[in-house]
């Protein structure tokens, strides 16, 4: 028979709860307090079957836009791809006028439960860089200078260099090396 299709299929590793994560759901996810325009990521909780997201939502981060006394309702952006159309001759005629989605972002609206979702971290940098800024603001208002650095600097690259493999590990099977493996030198 054909592999499943079904809503939770191929989730036995993708809901699976990591070392010493298992058991009781701490209390910290129940006090959490979330605002609506806060970024949250949905980490599904397998212990938890309602209010459980679909499959595809695991991972992803949205924006609060609805707050409940159990859930969330939270915003994530969905990139849909085009489908590829069968020839003419092919589609029946109603199917042929439907309009076709090519790599649209869809806002998908959904509720989810409070232990499906935690606080996002992915704004931390920018509000670290912007207390910065403020402080350079400052800092140059007083000294009546310009602002420096004010704008993010990007990386320098890093300098080049070569990694090379131990001798042991250039041997091919079948062919004669230097210095033999300490795996082969123990069966001999």
């Amino acid at each position: 028979m054909p592999n499943g299709h079904g809503l939770r299929s191929r989730c036995r590793d993708l809901f699976s709860q990591g070392f010493r994560q298992k058991g009781i759901i701490a209390l910290t996810n129940y006090y959490r307090v979330y605002k609506i325009g806060d970024f949250v990521d949905i980490k599904v909780n397998s212990a938890v079957h309602s209010g459980m997201p679909h499959k595809w939502y695991h991972g992803k981060t949205g924006v609060v836009w609805n707050v409940t006394k159990r859930a969330l309702g939270v915003e994530v952006n969905k990139t849909v791809r085009p489908r590829a159309r069968p020839p003419a001759s092919r589609v029946p005629r109603l199917t042929a006028l439907r309009p076709q989605v090519n790599g649209r972002i869809i806002k998908k609206r959904i509720h989810v439960r409070v232990e499906h979702v935690k606080p996002s971290r992915c704004r931390e940098d920018f509000l670290a860089r912007r207390v910065k800024n403020e402080a350079l603001k400052k800092k140059a208002k007083a000294d009546g200078g310009a602002i420096s650095a004010a704008a993010p600097l990007s990386a320098t690259p890093a300098a080049a260099r070569l990694t090379l493999a131990p001798r042991a590990q250039w041997c091919w099977a079948g062919t004669s090396c230097a210095a033999p493996s300490r795996a082969r030198a123990r069966r001999s």
